[in-house]
């Protein structure tokens, strides 16, 4: 039989197709259901209690200021403890760092929801709270790769993803009449309670692991082991980019520290101002959930690196906008088309999976995700500030125009570096 030449559409001359995993496959996974409702519980409570801290704060000083201070506390603490806690998810078993946290999370919180408990103690038990969720954060998003390989990580992080901006949407929205029949010492007791039933998902849906060790099997100290990560993390070009990925949220999450202000102009009578605050809040997790769901569902995986410098930029561009002062539903329409734009964060985590070992990955994502929910705090505080001269609809425009060039330019030196990542996920499909 005569050879037959090769078809200029076969063998090496073609692609072959890009598997995409179903979420019923992903969500077919027990493990991951338990990291799953575990978070999307705790997340609830949380919610609950930060809109009724903004609502109760803005009423008392009528500042945006101090709305925006007491918003961005619940971002600082990482700042000072979060890149050497995270440490602890690499040093000790993940499953067990995450009991602990919520554990202790718990017991702070149902000491919070003790009534006639001082306003300073108040703040100094948020701040605890708060701290703790870095090794949580870490150890959950370190864990979530051994449940879930290749592209399962993540359909498996857009579930998730998708899931907490829901929880999110549903929390600010129905937040203010939520607070308003419980009251704030009882939104503190149901957080409590969402921490133990977080534990106790976990207890019964998590297997135990071993602690990670690194290729040579020593265990170094806390604060070696956070120097090695942030060399790890931005002695990268490439993680270097993905980091800048991740945190220019700073920019465009900067509106909801400032929805009550920015609610307070917009209500013309016909709607409190806690439900216009409500609405405003909930609209980016809304684009979010849409975002990431389309994302996830209907874009290859190498197709989603390639959109992640276009989609970070537009994260920002609706937001200036806001400088033509729009109607109510003109300003919630521009914050969910900013919502969407933040599906790229799905595509920067996979990429980050990519390249960190996994001996080092719960330090690596606990340094980003403090420099994160500090970006975020510190932007806020910002905003805040100049909210108080300026008024929130100048303040807003400001920050999507910065964001959008520090986005332009992360897009500029992303198109450099994703070359080998996407050649890693093509080889995993």
């Amino acid at each position: 039989m005569a050879a037959t030449k090769p078809s200029r559409l076969s063998g090496r001359h073609r692609r072959p197709p890009e598997g995409r995993i179903t979420y019923g496959e992903v969500v077919a996974i027990r493990e991951f259901r338990a990291l799953w409702l575990g978070q999307g519980m705790s997340l609830l409570g949380d919610q609950l209690a930060q809109v009724a801290l903004a609502v109760l704060v803005y009423s008392r000083t009528q500042s945006a200021l101090a709305t925006a201070a007491v918003y961005a506390l619940t971002y600082l603490p990482p700042i000072i403890g979060g890149p050497l806690l995270a440490g602890l998810a690499d040093r000790y078993p993940r499953r067990r760092v995450m009991l602990y946290c919520d554990f202790l999370r718990a017991a702070l919180l149902a000491l919070m929801a003790v009534p006639g408990m001082p306003f300073s103690a108040l703040c100094a038990l948020v701040f605890c709270v708060v701290l703790l969720s870095a090794p949580f954060s870490a150890a959950r998003a370190a864990l979530l790769p051994e449940v879930l390989e290749g592209d399962r990580y993540v359909v498996g992080s857009a579930i998730q993803n998708v899931t907490n901006q829901a929880v999110q949407m549903l929390g600010f929205a129905a937040g203010g009449a939520v607070i308003a029949g419980l009251g704030p010492y009882r939104a503190l007791a149901l957080d409590s309670a969402t921490f133990l039933g977080s534990a106790l998902v976990i207890i019964s849906g998590v297997r135990r692991r071993p602690a990670s060790l690194r290729a040579d099997g020593a265990r170094l100290s806390m604060w070696t082991m956070t120097r090695a990560g942030a060399r790890l993390v931005f002695g990268d070009r490439r993680l270097r980019t993905l980091v800048l990925f991740a945190w220019l949220c700073g920019f465009y999450v900067l509106p909801e520290g400032i929805a009550v202000p920015y609610a307070a102009r917009l209500g013309g009578g016909t709607l409190p101002v806690p439900v216009i605050t409500g609405l405003l809040m909930a609209a980016m997790p809304t684009g979010t959930v849409v975002g990431a769901f389309f994302f996830s569902r209907f874009v290859t995986p190498s197709g989603r690196l390639h959109a992640m410098g276009w989609l970070s930029m537009l994260t920002c561009a609706p937001l200036i906008v806001c400088a033509m002062r729009p109607s109510l539903e003109g300003v919630i329409a521009l914050w969910v088309l900013s919502g969407i734009g933040g599906a790229y964060q799905l595509a920067a985590n996979a990429a980050f999976v990519q390249c960190v070992p996994p001996a080092g990955r719960a330090q690596a994502f606990g340094l980003v995700q403090s420099g994160l929910l500090a970006a975020q705090g510190i932007g806020i505080l910002i905003g805040g500030v100049a909210a108080q001269k300026l008024g929130p609809e100048p303040v807003v425009a400001l920050a999507g125009a910065a964001g959008l060039s520090v986005a332009a330019v992360l897009a500029m030196l992303w198109t450099e570096s994703r070359t080998e990542i996407i050649a890693k996920v093509r080889a995993a499909a």
